[in-house]
């Protein structure tokens, strides 16, 4: 490792990512200077350092040889500027004013996964939103996504509970890649629950964080992460908040960072879309109801919309109208057995044989131990 990026790793050791005192600091002296100074205790201006930073010096040695074990154990990745893969988006950040006691491009980037993240982000969106969401968010967020991802964008999520891992889950059914930024270090499956979701995040994208390996989330580094997340997406949509929803966070970043902003509405008795709704309603968010619609804010102002949604019939047009109301009664969050789709779609059990049958010849469905499950999109071109 280069003197350079062993200083920035440094950096992420002493100080808190994310502390907004570190891009001036960065634009007055090289990271190596600062370490060196922290280190020794040497003032670079008027003010003494954090006493958290010199005391954190005292053991630097054996907090980097730490780090470095874990991450070569976990296969991570240490990305820092002026690297190929390192988004040059995320620079904007060291230009916004500081939200909740955080603000600054990261000082580097700890990644698991495949491919490059400037690439794989290149063309991106976010997606974030409630964990305590309802069915109706869940859908919503799953169905943007792979929307989004078919369309060839990038999802951004935290792998968090309820809309992000709906948003993840959503891009993964279309097999393209997706991006989890984390507020714990990358090795961590954080959630618990989610650790298989975020190793098949990784096997096709890349999970990502800015913290030193063995950290793990607070939540402050939760408020942290959220800039990341906003400055490595080209644009951000949220699906259910509260109004004081912690994923309202990323969007007041992207519109720091004059990202496109979009929201979700919702019902308007619904507590979970209360912070949505007052988005649109104070000019923060641009209502969208749909991939779509994302994809044209996306595109820009006056895009026009996308031929494949406005022109081209889909798979699912081409079906005949049993198999369509077949089709609209599976999900993807469970099986539903034949009965249920027979409710659900006012089918005769012969003619609901004879849909999913043909549902499962188009590789659209697959029957399970439990029932139904929905595989694949057919409203697609």
């Amino acid at each position: 490792m280069t003197p350079k990026r062993k200083a920035r790793l440094a950096l992420s050791i002493l100080c808190e990512p994310g502390d907004p005192r570190l891009p001036g600091l960065l634009a007055a002296h090289t990271p190596v200077e600062l370490v060196e100074a922290i280190s020794a205790d040497r003032r670079l201006g008027a003010d003494p350092w954090p006493s958290s930073w010199t005391h954190r010096a005292q053991s630097l040695d054996h907090r980097l040889a730490k780090a470095e074990r874990l991450a070569d154990a976990a296969g991570l990745r240490w990305v820092v500027p002026g690297d190929r893969g390192w988004p040059d988006g995320l620079q904007d950040l060291d230009h916004v004013e500081p939200l909740h006691g955080a603000t600054g491009a990261p000082l580097g980037l700890w990644v698991r996964g495949t491919g490059t993240l400037a690439d794989v982000s290149a063309t991106s969106v976010a997606v974030v939103g409630a964990r305590d969401c309802t069915p109706y968010g869940a859908e919503s967020a799953s169905e943007i996504a792979a929307d989004a991802a078919a369309a060839g964008v990038t999802v951004v999520s935290g792998a968090a509970f309820g809309i992000d891992a709906s948003a993840h889950r959503g891009a993964l059914a279309m097999g393209r890649a997706t991006v989890a930024v984390l507020a714990c270090d990358a090795a961590t499956a954080y959630p618990r629950a989610h650790a298989a979701l975020l190793s098949r995040i990784a096997e096709s994208g890349l999970i990502v964080s800015e913290q030193p390996p063995g950290q793990v989330p607070t939540k402050a580094r939760f408020l942290s992460r959220n800039r990341l997340i906003a400055g490595l997406a080209g644009g951000t949509v949220v699906v259910e908040a509260r109004r004081r929803s912690g994923s309202l966070n990323t969007l007041h970043w992207a519109d720091r960072l004059g990202r496109p902003t979009m929201a979700v509405p919702g019902p308007v008795t619904s507590q979970q879309s209360g912070g949505t709704h007052q988005a649109v309603r104070d000019g923060k968010a641009v209502l969208v109801t749909g991939g779509p619609d994302v994809l044209s804010e996306l595109a820009g102002i006056g895009a026009a919309e996308p031929e494949s949604v406005a022109t081209s019939s889909t798979e699912y047009d081409q079906l005949p109208p049993p198999a369509r109301r077949a089709l609209d009664a599976l999900t993807w969050r469970g099986a539903t057995s034949a009965r249920d789709v027979a409710t659900a779609a006012d089918l005769a059990p012969h003619d609901v044989a004879k849909a999913l049958a043909l549902l499962a010849r188009h590789g659209l469905a697959e029957r399970s131990t439990d029932g139904w499950l929905l595989v694949r999109r057919a409203d697609l071109a």
